[in-house]
């Protein structure tokens, strides 16, 4: 019940979301480089228990630890020129 909860958050935010850029584009030019693995402490696309307790956080928090940098992310995540929104859709790409 809890992750069919969700999964109806996360598609109630991408309704909402208005990314200006594609976010699989946006992935393969600033997020696979450590989201394809090469981190281990970075969620790899579509590893659902790998997101969900990121997820759980809100993703108001989510867009501003991209923003502001994790960890070993780094701020705004090698994407200067994405948007809150972009990212949104990026981070929902990225945990379905």
């Amino acid at each position: 019940m809890k992750k069919l909860l969700l999964a109806a958050g996360v598609l109630m935010l991408s309704l909402n979301t208005q990314a200006a850029q594609d976010p699989e584009a946006v992935f393969n030019r600033a997020c696979a480089a450590c989201h394809n693995g090469q981190l281990p402490m970075a969620p790899q696309k579509g590893d659902q228990a790998a997101w969900e307790p990121r997820l759980a956080k809100g993703m108001d928090t989510l867009v501003t630890s991209v923003t502001n940098g994790l960890n070993a992310m780094p701020p705004r995540g090698l994407c200067t020129d994405c948007t809150a929104e972009d990212y949104q859709a990026v981070i929902q790409w990225m945990s379905q």
